[in-house]
């Protein structure tokens, strides 16, 4: 969990990337059981009603589904899911604007693999 919430962002929506996350990550296996909604509450000290508008969500989508009286588990196929859905958001939010900006620029697109092989290997702190 992380250590704090975004004050500038919807908290509901927080929650739920931060479980989407942590199945991404695999820290939540499929089939493992989520956090409960009692102990987002009693972390983030928030409303518990909020917490159920994030779960619900990754409930309504097919990640989470719920065993009654057990708590929330991580549906199968949901890291994969997951995956899909963020490749389908990085093409539309990068690789869309990055094209349009080497289209604008005139880079061919041997240049930008050509870039992409120098950046391999770069770690964050180059």
């Amino acid at each position: 969990m992380r250590s704090k919430l975004d004050e500038n962002r919807p908290i509901f929506q927080q929650i739920k990337e931060m479980i989407e996350e942590d199945i991404v990550e695999g820290i939540l296996p499929e089939g493992e059981k989520a956090p409960s909604t009692n102990q987002l509450v009693a972390y983030y000290k928030i409303n518990p009603q909020t917490v159920l508008k994030g779960v619900n969500e990754l409930v309504d989508n097919g990640i989470l589904f719920k065993k009654r009286g057990v708590g929330m588990f991580v549906a199968e196929g949901a890291r994969e899911k997951l995956r899909s859905m963020r490749k389908r958001t990085f093409q539309e939010e990068y690789v869309w604007s990055m094209l349009q900006e080497a289209n604008r620029l005139g880079i061919s697109e041997q240049e930008i693999k050509s870039m992409m092989d120098d950046l391999k290997g770069r770690n964050d702190h180059d």
